[in-house]
């Protein structure tokens, strides 16, 4: 039997829209039965607190209508792609040295830090996005 397709995220952008994006990307991919690795760094890791929350500011007009609609929290759709796939969330542990936060600082669902060279070499043979 053929493995899972592989997608692999890089997450570094702090924008509302690209952050929704990622996170719609890992939970379909990772209910769909794709193995979903996404690395967060720069911008986008300290949007993964755990407090205080904080809200990532909209690139354009979509990003605030999408406040507006209560659409759901890109937070809950990382978190719904862990539970319910098979997707791990990696921060990256060169952007955790440099913010100065713990693992606890961190949202539970998130893996253990890794580098960006192990999670380029996990993602050899997979499909990549970047937001």
């Amino acid at each position: 039997m053929d493995a899972p397709p592989k997608i692999s995220i890089i997450v570094v952008s702090g924008s509302h829209e690209r952050l929704q994006m990622a996170a719609m990307v890992a939970s379909v991919a990772a209910v769909s039965g794709n193995q979903v690795s996404v690395f967060v760094s720069m911008n986008a890791l300290g949007y993964f607190r755990r407090s205080p929350e904080s809200t990532p500011p909209a690139e354009g007009e979509f990003g605030r209508v999408m406040a507006q609609k209560k659409v759901p929290k890109f937070k809950d759709l990382f978190a719904q792609a862990v539970e319910l796939g098979d997707a791990k969330v990696f921060p990256c542990s060169m952007a955790m040295d440099v913010l100065a936060l713990k693992p606890g600082d961190l949202e539970p669902y998130l893996a253990e830090p890794i580098g960006l060279t192990a999670f380029l070499i996990d993602a050899a043979d997979s499909q990549a996005w970047t937001f």
